[in-house]
């Protein structure tokens, strides 16, 4: 087959005094992601969804919580690792469409941003990246601001 689809999700926690960071973007809010990483739920779901489509394991697999040379590791590196990964099994990236469901802040204003970051660390166009948020409705973790969840799918070809 010359074409793949894959499908990524992350989820973090937020808490006080932690960065908020989304797409290698630092987010102005009182809490901010937690995780063994840099905890940017919106590159580990674009990261998930490439290793997917290429059939290359996850995340987890490739940059494990329990190794101590990804603590506080800047996530679009991980990104970065992903495409090197795909370029390996000679697959090309077209495009990403993300999903965050996240109360707040509004990341409206940050989005060109994000994309612009995501964009220089996968190798492709920002004109080939879409980044959407929506709310939780205030309903569960996400609508009481505990947590952030990302989607992302992307095709690759060869």
């Amino acid at each position: 087959m010359n074409i793949k689809v894959g499908f990524g999700f992350d989820v973090h926690q937020l808490k006080e005094n932690h960065p908020f960071i989304l797409g290698g973007v630092e987010l102005d809010h009182h809490s901010g992601t937690f995780g063994h990483s840099d905890a940017d739920v919106l590159a580990h779901a674009i990261c998930d969804a490439i290793l997917g489509a290429a059939n290359l394991e996850d995340i987890g697999y490739h940059f494990p919580n329990t190794d101590p040379q990804w603590k506080g590791v800047n996530s679009l590196i991980l990104l970065e690792k992903c495409m090197e990964l795909l370029d390996g099994k000679g697959w090309k990236l077209g495009n990403i469409d993300a999903m965050l469901c996240i109360e707040a802040p509004k990341i409206k204003p940050y989005i060109p941003e994000m994309k612009k970051n995501i964009a220089a660390a996968a190798k492709i166009s920002v004109e080939d990246i879409s980044i959407k948020a929506t709310t939780n409705e205030t309903m569960g973790f996400i609508g009481r601001e505990e947590g952030v969840v990302a989607y992302a799918v992307c095709l690759i070809s060869r």
